[in-house]
């Protein structure tokens, strides 16, 4: 991933919080015949791994050789960037829509998992933690016993063992604070929900 050093995200606890925030990745592999295959999981981040699973009827996973490289690729709020917004398209008129986002990408090695325990661990965990800021919380235990394990049987489980971890938040760092400012009136004035997520995030990167 191209980052330049203002676009750098280096404190882990910021990518940490994003990937828990967006909750999903897009795991990319290759396979014997060298193409790859891309699917967009749920994602733990545990300390040095990502914890996946995916339904046992999807392909992807037959295609995993036990200990291969893996790309997994974690996106938080994009959209485009008019160049209307900057204050200094009035100054001198140079200037250029772009693509503002965050993205944090993982490398390293993914094993996949059938063992029912290791499984039932995986969905436990990942239920919990999107469960716990509700006031009802769902449990696992609270479906019957029988219909989780067939459940179970039907998915399996990819572990990677995580070997590099970068961040790369976009957000106009490289423009005068008129501009981003002028940036995060127009995609709170014009854009939809991903657009609001993403003048938050900008006006965050703002204040610090």
């Amino acid at each position: 991933m191209y980052v330049p050093h203002f676009n750098s995200m280096p404190d882990r606890r910021e990518l940490q919080a994003l990937v828990q925030a967006v909750g999903t990745a897009q795991l990319v592999t290759v396979g014997r015949d060298g193409y790859p295959l891309a699917t967009l999981l749920p994602v733990i981040w545990d300390d040095d791994r990502l914890v996946f699973h995916l339904a046992r009827a999807n392909q992807h996973w037959k295609a995993i050789v036990p200990d291969s490289p893996a790309l997994a690729v974690v996106t938080g709020a994009e959209g485009y960037i008019s160049p209307s917004w900057y204050a200094t398209k009035a100054e001198h008129g140079k200037v250029v829509p772009t693509w503002n986002y965050s993205a944090v990408e993982f490398r390293g090695r993914v094993t996949v998992h059938e063992d029912p325990g290791w499984l039932r661990d995986a969905v436990t965990r990942l239920t919990d933690l999107h469960e716990e800021a509700r006031a009802e919380r769902w449990l696992v235990t609270d479906a019957p016993e029988d219909y989780v394990r067939k459940q179970l049987r039907a998915i399996v489980g990819v572990e990677m063992l995580v070997e590099r971890v970068e961040g790369k938040a976009k957000l106009s760092q490289n423009r005068s604070d008129e501009d981003r400012t002028g940036v995060i009136d127009g995609l709170r004035r014009e854009g939809g929900g991903r657009e609001h997520a993403l003048a938050d995030a900008m006006a965050a990167e703002l204040d610090r």
